[in-house]
């Protein structure tokens, strides 16, 4: 999925809203501090996000070392 960075109401699907004109104004330093306050809580999402694969990929590495001890071969993906 291609993401359109140079408008946001088009990138999130909002194109349908009514136009700008219709909306309620706010000022510059209002926006400034709703896109920054909005990327401060997407960088701590995306912070846990890559905390918790390391932790699937944790358990993932275990699980394949201890079949191994047991004697499984395991592909990895791709090397068929």
């Amino acid at each position: 999925m291609e993401i359109n960075t140079n408008n946001l109401e088009s990138a999130l699907g909002n194109e349908s809203k009514p136009s700008k004109n219709t909306e309620p104004q706010i000022s510059k330093e209002e926006e400034i501090g709703h896109h920054k306050g909005s990327l401060n809580t997407l960088v701590g999402e995306r912070n846990e996000l890559f905390k918790m694969i390391q932790n699937v990929e944790a358990f993932m590495q275990m699980h394949i070392k201890r079949l191994e001890e047991l004697g499984v071969k395991i592909e990895k993906e791709g090397s068929k």
